[in-house]
């Protein structure tokens, strides 16, 4: 028995196994597809362009994924990669590992060769699953008896906490080949409930505390946890850290929010010896894997008391904890608000942190990022923040630059800054800001990246001009692989392989049909974030600072 469908002489067709695999896609909210096509793909393509998703071509697969990412953080459907087999597939292993650490749900999706063929052909033929197992969740072979098994599968598995990507290789012919009947869908299953005793425990331990404070990871988003969250951090009044993507899940002028947390030393110097002193941590959602080496083991177990509320059980050992919840995070905290004692006294207000260590803390991350630098990464950022509308959404690069933004760019609402943060990876930033701005076109979007990182990608700016988006690129230009000189400077090693040439990033822009603007100034780059905001096509603004600039700084 096969899956059909209506053609438009009002026949009866059967569904290729493309077809099926395209209208589970669609069903689970996919609207957009990105890649680099080659001739083992090209029914796949067909298949998602006649379900309803679009695809877009790109200029490399990396970048592809990269733009399914951005979608998906405003759309919150999985992120589509498409790409042809052998080269293609591989130009795509940077993006998928950095969706399996960031745990972005993604369906990678690459053509293959029949196995027939396989048996007795080599050019360009490679096992596509020994790759990409490493790196995803799972990964499948589409059969066409199977496809909407395979698809529903693959959407349920990149979903579940906590997300990721899975791959399915399709080879030429089961793409084309009519599928099979499909059993009706698994209902999804619903996030699980903290024990009783574990939630009596908790509650004591809460009532009990003095110096309670809060770390608030990407479990946290993902989970959609945020009015939970706030209720039950401000019933109990606790501040709370958040990693870098977790940042804006509670708006980060709130007067418990401490900022982010991750890879700055300069931060770290003021967060850490709050989690340190700290009678009651509360571990909530926080996935250590955006953390740097830091954050491994921050607090003692036998000293303090530690409650982690995770999506997984602790295998990760980068902290212990005292009472392990794995759980879904909002029941449990709804748990922990409504029955906790202070409910039945809404005059009462717990005295934390009656030092004032807190306070203290928050003044030392302000005086350490400080907004006053005449020039330099530090005023670049402050200018952007200042001319740039409340609801920008911004998309950052690994680098230096990476590192003082996530500690200085306020988010006003969750996934307003997005970023590499699990892997690291350079060349997001841009690609992510065309996904973005193409989700969500009325909305400012705002790319920064290092002058390397952009000419990773800046080719992709033609991808910009060719789909009609006007995100705003921001280039921090030194000339420099900033903090890895700053790391060599550090080791007292010689100078070298840091350094290169500095290029013309405006004329680059212009010469992908978008503008370009240099700025050497605070007032140049207020000129042009003021005409990038009014502009019809993207712009490139190259702001450009000596050497070295970040010293002392991150």
């Amino acid at each position: 028995m096969t899956e059909t469908t209506t053609t438009d002489g009002g026949d009866t067709a059967p569904l290729r196994a493309a077809d099926v695999l395209a209208q589970r896609l669609y069903d689970a909210g996919c609207r957009h597809a990105f890649g680099m096509p080659g001739g083992e793909v090209l029914t796949l393509v067909d298949a998602l362009t006649k379900a309803g998703i679009t695809f877009h071509l790109a200029k490399h697969e990396n970048s592809a994924g990269f733009m399914g990412e951005g979608v998906h953080h405003s759309d919150g459907a999985p992120a589509i990669l498409v790409a042809t087999l052998g080269p293609g597939a591989l130009n795509g292993v940077n993006v998928v590992a950095n969706a399996h650490q960031d745990r972005v749900p993604m369906v990678v999706l690459t053509g293959c060769v029949d196995a027939a063929e396989a048996a007795t052909y080599t050019h360009q033929v490679l096992d596509h699953q020994a790759v990409f197992s490493a790196i995803t969740k799972a990964s499948f072979r589409l059969d066409a008896e199977a496809a909407g098994v395979i698809a529903d599968k693959a959407l349920r598995i990149a979903t579940a906490e906590r997300n990721g990507p899975v791959h399915i290789d399709v080879p030429i012919s089961v793409a084309d080949t009519p599928a099979g009947s499909h059993r009706p869908r698994i209902a999804p299953a619903r996030a699980t409930q903290a024990a009783p005793a574990d939630l009596a425990q908790a509650r004591g331990w809460l009532e009990e505390a003095e110096r309670p404070l809060a770390i608030v990871g990407l479990d946290a988003l993902t989970q959609n946890a945020g009015p939970a969250l706030q209720a039950f951090l401000e019933h109990h009044q606790i501040p709370f850290v958040t990693t870098y993507k977790a940042k804006g899940i509670l708006p980060e002028n709130h007067p418990l929010c401490l900022g982010g947390a991750g890879l700055s030393p300069l931060a770290d110097r003021h967060l850490l010896p709050l989690v340190q002193d700290a009678d009651l941590i509360l571990a909530l959602g926080y996935d250590p894997i955006e953390m740097r080496p830091g954050w491994r083991n921050a607090w003692d177990c036998s000293q303090q008391r530690v409650i982690d509320i995770a999506a997984e059980d602790n295998t990760h050992y980068m902290h212990d904890a005292t009472l392990t919840v794995v759980a879904g995070l909002a029941p449990t905290l709804r748990a922990l608000t409504v029955g906790a004692q202070l409910a039945d006294q809404p005059d009462a207000t717990p005295d934390r942190w009656p030092d004032g260590q807190i306070a203290k803390a928050r003044a030392g991350l302000a005086a350490a990022f400080a907004r006053d630098q005449a020039w330099g990464p530090a005023a670049i950022i402050d200018e952007c923040q200042k001319a740039l509308p409340s609801n920008t959404l911004a998309t950052a690069d690994s680098g230096a630059h990476r590192i003082l933004l996530s500690q200085m760019w306020h988010c006003h609402e969750p996934r307003a800054l997005i970023q590499s943060s699990g892997l690291c990876t350079m060349g997001c930033a841009v690609p992510m800001a065309i996904g973005r701005k193409l989700a969500q076109p009325d909305r400012p979007v705002v790319s920064f990246s290092g002058d390397a990182g952009f000419l990773m990608v800046a080719g992709e700016l033609s991808t910009a001009a060719e789909l009609g988006v006007a995100p705003i690129f921001v280039v921090f230009v030194d000339a420099s692989l900033a903090l890895i000189d700053l790391k060599q400077r550090q080791r007292k090693l010689d100078n070298a392989g840091v350094d290169f040439g500095q290029h013309d990033f405006a004329s680059i822009g212009a010469a992908f049909g978008g503008h370009g603007v240099r700025v050497r100034d605070r007032d140049s780059l207020r000129t042009a974030l003021a005409a990038a905001q009014k502009a019809d096509r993207f712009t490139v603004i190259a702001a450009e600072f000596d050497r070295e600039a970040y010293d002392g700084l991150i």
